[in-house]
């Protein structure tokens, strides 16, 4: 599927993005200690360009695209990579200038949270998708 096809691309674009940002911007400020910009560039390669990387190359074969809630879930999805990545990257930002907002990292674990219902949404539109809730034993 194209949708997902172009999400793993775009997340692949930003995620070696924010990979050459943190090096850079640490060193441009001489920055040594501990960052959250650290963990943006795992996120989006993980849970973005490898995730919808495999869903495009199992799509075909598996058609969980077609469930009437796949479009939701795809919108809810990015959604919370969007929201995690961003508070991350701003903390790690902050971070770098001496200005810390703790009250980010709460911020990105409810952008985690909405991660996690994602996922745990895809595994029952995948569950449909493959029969099982049909009582098909397999």
């Amino acid at each position: 599927m194209k949708k997902l096809y172009n999400a793993s691309f775009l997340y692949l674009i930003i995620g070696l993005s924010v990979g050459v940002f943190f090096r850079e911007y640490t060193k441009l400020n001489g920055f040594t200690g501990i960052t959250a910009l650290k963990t943006v560039h795992p996120h989006l390669l993980t849970l973005g360009f490898l995730f919808f990387f495999i869903l495009t190359l199992a799509s075909k074969s598996l058609k969980f695209y077609e469930s009437k809630n796949f479009n939701k879930w795809y919108i809810v999805y990015n959604i919370g990579l969007i929201w995690t990545g961003a508070t991350m990257l701003v903390r790690g930002i902050l971070q770098v200038n001496g200005a810390d907002f703790k009250g980010l990292n709460h911020i990105a674990g409810t952008g985690h949270l909405v991660l996690g219902v994602a996922l745990i949404w895809f595994m029952i539109i995948l569950k449909d998708s493959l029969g099982f809730s049909k009582g098909k034993s397999q």
